[in-house]
């Protein structure tokens, strides 16, 4: 259910970003900075991976929270007290802070990608006007591989454990 879920979103994804580069062709030229922070603001691919890493592991500490409220200690070191693992989890709200500061941390290197990427893109078509759609096709691939690899990489192990939490909460009748 949560791969479909992954699936469909990162579907979407791609057709959006398919369907607003090609808008976007179609535009005057502008100034190279403007032109730039523009694609870079516009593009799906920009959020995608924050978005998908917070939701799972904003998942995954909410399905924790009912082992946390029976005794249960935390496997993750980032999210206990002492910072070692397997030890007494940190509050629900500190928690949420790091999940947060996690998912703005994958905002700035999502951002970081695309701006490097959109200002070589822009340098090859200057160089390159008669390859134009080839030049913005490897553009997409490019960020939208970023984009899924970093998604994934960020958030299956949470959508998985969140899972888990949730079946085995249920059959400890914790729910």
């Amino acid at each position: 259910m949560m791969r479909m879920r992954l699936a469909a979103m990162l579907a979407a994804l791609m057709l959006l970003t398919a369907v607003g580069v090609s808008a976007q062709d179609r535009e005057q030229p502008s100034s190279f900075v403007g032109s730039v922070l523009t694609r870079v603001v516009v593009d799906p691919t920009t959020y995608a991976p924050a978005l998908l890493g917070y939701d799972a592991t904003i998942r995954d500490w909410n399905s924790s929270q009912p082992f946390f409220q029976h005794g249960f200690r935390e496997a993750n070191a980032r999210f206990t007290i002492s910072g070692l693992a397997n030890d007494v989890p940190v509050g629900y709200a500190a928690g949420r802070r790091i999940i947060l500061a996690d998912a703005l941390v994958s905002l700035e290197r999502s951002v970081v990608n695309n701006v490097a990427e959109q200002v070589i893109e822009r340098i090859l078509v200057q160089r390159f006007p008669n390859h134009r759609k080839l030049v913005r096709g490897l553009g997409w691939a490019q960020r939208i591989s970023f984009a899924s690899f970093k998604s994934y990489r960020l958030s299956a192990k949470h959508y998985r454990q969140a899972a888990q939490n949730e079946r085995l909460a249920r059959d400890l009748g914790y729910d």
